[in-house]
């Protein structure tokens, strides 16, 4: 039977009240609306609703959890059938000019890298392949080895692998120009000049035994390629696209085309490879040492803190800061270890929610539950989140975070790393096809956290209440 996505919309207005009703918008799985009573809104009233998987109420918003699609088909069908509504659409940026000023500031660094993220993970992809053809038992099983590929072939599988990290500065600055309101080709050629292949390679200047050494300006400024540099390439595209936004209110239109990319890339250009650069290099590996360090505490305990912190930074939103920090170790490691240690958190969750939807009388509550488990499954995890974990008090919520934090001291201990990002639960693995071992521990330790969040959510975690039957 069809969803209908027309009356969802009508009984959630009937629910929450069109008068109460101040602003209305989405984001990729809730209904956001600012009301004006939130105590007139019966929450048992919204969740009865078919596709809603949960509600929360957040910075002055109620928002109802629908799920990917279905949100953007129900907001529709509201706006078009009630043209008083239309007056009240919020821009989701507005929205997020809210808060403070550090959530603000995750939230940018989210929206810089989200772009880039396809391309790593496809890169990712790539790495794990190639691993998989140069592996000498797979070679052995076919009758060759490594020195009968052919020379075409490894410089085709390179292409495919190293030019995402050989260029990165150039994608970053892309996303922070567009992000900030300058022109991405401009960034994107600011990029560009941070790795010129004129430039000392960052990776060879890196490496001791390469004789490769930076070029050195004024007596004392190392000159090099950023090869790899997340933190220098992001401040120069942020302030890149700031330096080109004023310049572009002040220059006169007659000479605008000409003059103001030619002053924004030579006064950044300089200012990336002579001042930042050099400063930020110095950061960088200082975080990077920093977050290493934490994930390859001994016995596993920086996996045991990670994996129990990440979720609570998921529901603060502040988890978007993690994916710079992802970017920095992949670029610098070439390995990703920090999301394997949080990637247990979505085995959990979804443990959770089908624990809960198997055990439940509650009709609705065995729907919203199974679909809340398969959405987390898939990579979404707020319908199981909000919807589930959080909804039902602190027994699940703990399972859930003990859960986590335990598949990250194992793994830890195990010495699991990803070569990639972006990719979550079910497709995970294909993030640790690069090594048999890699992917044959980390499916273990993800279905062993399942299988005991499940469990113990199952014995000890699905309240009373869910007990008894109820017919819709």
């Amino acid at each position: 039977m069809a969803t209908d996505y027309k009356k969802i919309g009508e009984d959630i207005l009937a629910v929450v009240g069109e008068g109460n009703i101040l602003s209305i918008t989405h984001c990729a799985t809730r209904l956001r609306l600012e009301v004006k009573d939130r105590m007139l809104i019966e929450d048992q009233e919204i969740e009865k609703i078919d596709q809603v998987k949960g509600v929360f109420f957040n910075a002055g918003q109620y928002q109802i959890i629908l799920g990917t699609g279905i949100v953007n088909k129900v907001y529709e069908s509201i706006i078009q059938n009630n043209p008083v509504f239309q007056d009240k659409v919020t821009n989701l940026e507005e929205i997020k000019k809210e808060g403070n000023p550090i959530k603000r500031g995750i939230r940018t660094l989210a929206d810089i890298f989200i772009p880039i993220i396809p391309g790593i993970v496809a890169t990712g992809l790539f790495l794990g392949l190639k691993g998989v053809v140069l592996n000498d038992t797979v070679l052995g099983f076919f009758g060759t080895s490594a020195d009968h590929i052919p020379a075409y072939m490894l410089t085709l599988m390179s292409v495919l692998t190293d030019t995402v990290f050989a260029f990165l500065p150039a994608l970053i600055c892309w996303s922070a120009f567009k992000k900030f309101g300058g022109t991405p080709i401009i960034g994107f050629v600011i990029g560009l000049m941070l790795v010129s292949p004129m430039l000392p390679n960052a990776y060879s200047v890196a490496d001791i035994n390469s004789g490769v050494n930076p070029i050195i300006a004024f007596g004392f400024i190392p000159i090099v390629g950023y090869q790899g540099s997340v933190l220098t390439a992001l401040v120069i595209g942020i302030l890149g696209a700031k330096l080109e936004r004023i310049l572009r209110k002040r220059m006169p239109d007659s000479l605008d085309l000409m003059f103001t990319p030619f002053v924004v890339i030579f006064v950044m250009m300089l200012t990336g490879l002579l001042i930042l650069g050099p400063l930020l290099h110095f950061v960088e590996n200082g975080l990077v040492y920093v977050v290493e360090g934490l994930i390859h505490v001994p016995f596993g305990i920086g996996g045991l803190i990670i994996g129990f912190l990440y979720p609570l930074a998921v529901m603060t939103g502040m988890h978007h800061l993690f994916i710079m920090i992802e970017t920095t170790l992949l670029a610098s490691t070439g390995f990703n270890s920090l999301i394997t240690l949080c990637a247990m958190y979505g085995f959990a969750n979804a443990a959770v929610c089908f624990a809960i939807s198997t055990k439940a009388k509650n009709k609705n509550i065995k729907v919203i539950g199974t679909s809340a488990g398969i959405t987390q499954l898939l990579g979404v995890s707020e319908p199981a989140l909000f919807g589930i974990t959080l909804r039902y008090g602190m027994k699940p919520l703990s399972v859930m975070l003990v859960c986590s934090a335990v598949g990250g001291a194992l793994l830890s201990i195990l010495g699991v790393q990803a070569n990639s990002y972006g990719l979550a639960v079910i497709l995970s693995p294909l993030m640790y096809i690069y090594d048999p071992y890699q992917l044959i521990t980390y499916i273990l330790v993800g279905v062993l956290t399942f299988a005991v969040a499940f469990v113990l959510t199952y014995l000890f975690a699905v309240p009373q209440e869910l007990m008894i039957s109820e017919e819709r």
